[in-house]
């Protein structure tokens, strides 16, 4: 009895852990590459690929043709003849084909592992919109609490007649931009979230249970460009192609080697038969003509392309590496600064003691709220650029 209490104890904590790991950043990346429409519907497409590809190996069909001659003037019995044959290429295509067709299976991987990437940076950068919104959603209840109670005690110092309708109805308005800056808030997060439902498969992700962890730092730029050169699908796909060139080439060399067929062969007439195996060899004149020579070019487009298109993504990750730098010391600056500045509840508690009137407190506490919100933005960018320098973790 005892051991079945801590079993079932056992299989409740791993319950838990494993669901508190799900609501974590990293988990629902998982469930969405998962469950994830367009990456399933791409599994099947490279599926079919593959096999596509591979019936490109097959050996031709066998041909099978009679005769039975019964016409004619003869003297003999009627003729009759069979014949089996089956024609194949020369055997080193076949091993080259393989090849290739392995090196297309390959890039078929990258191109999925791309799209992955992809689609999993989407959702990164959707899930930082949300843990900003939802901070911001905190704030702004906050703010819709206090503006209420400035309006409760403006709307006391009205009915004692101290003061005008002028400034209660401003107290009113800022009450009412709160409450509408908040219910905005709530359409962005359920617009968010409704986002994240379409990336994953349809299956809703509950706000309140998603669990927010620090990504880790982004690496100097050379390290960080060594890391992409090894990991990122998008600069993999470009060395995989120029690989299936090069094997493309060697295919058509091969190719020129000629096609062979063997068989057997029965002929009889009266009583009298022959038969015996056959074979043959065809004449490679024509059929390969300028293929080698167009493979070459081929090859040597794809790799004038891939020292093109690497130049062109280490320039654009050292901008965005140069931007995520930038971006990083203002938003430290802002951090810093605002640890100087009167927080919202300091100037309200001010408000509250007198020391000031409610245009000197809405207009303070407007520049800080304001303020804040950039930072938030602020925040959120550099998180979701630091995401697209780490797209090749993803």
């Amino acid at each position: 009895m005892y051991r079945y209490i801590v079993s079932a104890v056992c299989g409740i904590l791993i319950s838990i852990g494993s669901f508190a790991q799900d609501t974590g950043m990293d988990g629902i990346l998982e469930q969405i590459s998962q469950n994830n429409r367009q990456l399933m519907a791409y599994q099947s497409y490279m599926a079919s690929q593959n096999l596509g590809n591979k019936t490109e190996n097959n050996l031709q069909d066998p041909q099978v043709s009679a005769f039975y001659l019964p016409f004619g003037e003869h003297q003999t019995g009627d003729y009759t003849e069979y014949q089996v044959s089956q024609q194949f290429e020369f055997p080193t295509v076949y091993g080259a084909r393989s090849k290739r067709i392995e090196k297309q299976k390959e890039l078929l991987k990258l191109e999925y592992k791309m799209l992955r990437q992809e689609i999993l940076l989407n959702a990164k950068k959707q899930l930082l919109e949300l843990q900003t919104l939802q901070k911001r959603k905190e704030l702004e209840q906050k703010r819709v609490e206090q503006a209420r109670k400035v309006y409760d005690q403006i709307q006391r110092l009205f009915e004692a007649e101290q003061i005008g309708i002028l400034e209660l109805n401003k107290a009113k308005v800022a009450w009412l931009q709160e409450q509408f800056e908040l219910d905005q808030i709530n359409i962005r997060i359920r617009n968010t979230l409704l986002e994240l439902q379409k990336l994953n498969g349809g299956n809703a992700i509950e706000a309140e249970l998603v669990q927010f962890f620090a990504d880790p730092e982004v690496a100097e730029m050379q390290v960080l460009w060594e890391e992409k050169l090894s990991e990122d699908a998008e600069i993999q796909q470009l060395t995989a192609r120029e690989d299936l060139a090069e094997q493309q080439l060697k295919l058509e060399k091969n190719k020129i080697l000629p096609d062979l067929s063997i068989g057997y062969n029965y002929q009889g007439v009266n009583t009298s038969n022959y038969s015996g195996f056959l074979g043959g060899i065809s004449i490679p004149l024509w059929n390969s003509n300028n293929k080698v020579k167009a493979a070459e070019a081929n090859l040597e487009y794809t790799q004038a392309n891939t020292g093109a298109e690497t130049a062109e993504l280490y320039t654009r990750v050292q901008e965005n590496y140069q931007q995520y730098q930038l971006l990083k010391r203002k938003y430290q600056e802002y951090q810093e600064t605002f640890k100087d500045l009167n927080s919202e509840e300091l100037l309200f508690k001010a408000y509250e003691l007198g020391e000031f009137s409610f245009l000197d407190y809405y207009r303070e506490v407007e520049f800080y709220r304001e303020a804040y919100n950039n930072m938030l933005e602020m925040e959120k960018e550099l998180l979701q650029l630091k995401a697209t320098l780490l797209r090749h973790q993803l």
